[in-house]
């Protein structure tokens, strides 16, 4: 029997990987949430109440358990990252960190692992409020990565996208276009990687069975540039998209890069993880994306 531990788990690619986890017969489920969002797991799960911040809580909460595998999808500080380290030292057989496309710099060219190396990266602590998004996931990885307690792999993950994205990063650009709004894009030619929810869902649960160990980029066969999303969504909605370099906040596009971003993925590939091919899925998600929400109008 697998014991395996998801820190945070209750939506988007976290709760899609607890759903892949329970289709196993030889494997317990123990999720670790601040119990704010509902689930639909039953009695399938054990459940942790938890703020993971809270590190003699979450000390207390994992006392005297082993999981063969956590799961870390809400670790955004190195100060949370050295409380996991010290916590699980004695009963994580395994440890895979979600990370970030988030601790390169946007560049031209694609991005390796080594582009940005945590083993030698400064290390300062402090918490989630002391530090960017960046900063925080370059420093928490940086953390995890240099101890040496249990192995540990740091998934570099770039904008996820789905139906169930809370955030409604591509939602936003189908409102905007439909609704005639103008969308704030920097440079609308740039590159970006994404990968699909249940994409990112199924690579997590993969990576938890292989020996894979050190950063590992994970995102959808090719890349797209974010003109041709705007006129992807224009086929669907038949209004004409407004883009303009600036404007206000909240018009901003939250894919408006300056520069590509761009990952590449052999290491992932070469460990035999297949992706998903981008061109054929994109299309179809902004054509269901416009009609689930022209259907709530």
């Amino acid at each position: 029997m697998r014991n395996i531990l998801v820190l945070g788990g209750t939506r988007f690619f976290g709760k899609r990987l607890v759903k892949r986890l329970l289709q196993e017969d030889n494997t317990q489920v123990t999720i670790l949430t601040r119990g704010l969002a509902e689930d639909d797991f039953g009695d399938q799960v054990t459940r942790l109440t938890v703020d993971r911040s809270d590190t003699e809580a979450l000390a207390a909460a994992v006392h005297g358990l082993h999981f063969d595998v956590v799961y870390d999808n809400i670790c955004y500080s190195p100060d949370d990252a050295s409380a996991a380290a010290r916590i699980f030292a004695d009963t994580a057989g395994r440890y895979i960190l979600t990370s970030s496309l988030s601790v390169y710099d946007p560049r031209p060219e694609m991005l390796s692992e080594s582009d940005f190396d945590p083993e030698t990266y400064p290390l300062r602590l402090g918490s989630r409020e002391d530090f960017s998004y960046q900063e925080g996931k370059r420093l928490a990885e940086t953390v995890l990565l240099k101890q040496n307690a249990f192995p540990v792999a740091a998934v570099r993950f770039p904008i996820v996208l789905g139906t169930d994205d809370y955030t409604r990063r591509l939602h936003f650009h189908i409102e905007h276009i439909a609704g005639g709004k103008p969308v704030g894009l920097p440079n609308p030619d740039a590159l970006i990687s994404f990968i699909r929810s249940n994409e990112a869902a199924d690579f997590l649960y993969w990576l938890g069975l292989s020996s894979l160990t050190g950063p590992v980029n994970a995102c959808s066969d090719g890349a797209i540039a974010i003109r041709d999303i705007l006129s992807m969504i224009e086929t669907v909605t038949g209004k004409q998209a407004i883009t303009l370099s600036a404007t206000a906040q909240e018009d901003m596009s939250p894919f408006g890069i300056e520069e590509s971003w761009v990952m590449d993925t052999t290491k992932a590939r070469s460990a035999g993880f297949t992706f998903l091919s981008l061109a054929e899925w994109l299309p179809e998600l902004v054509a269901r994306l416009h009609a689930s929400l022209s259907h709530r109008e």
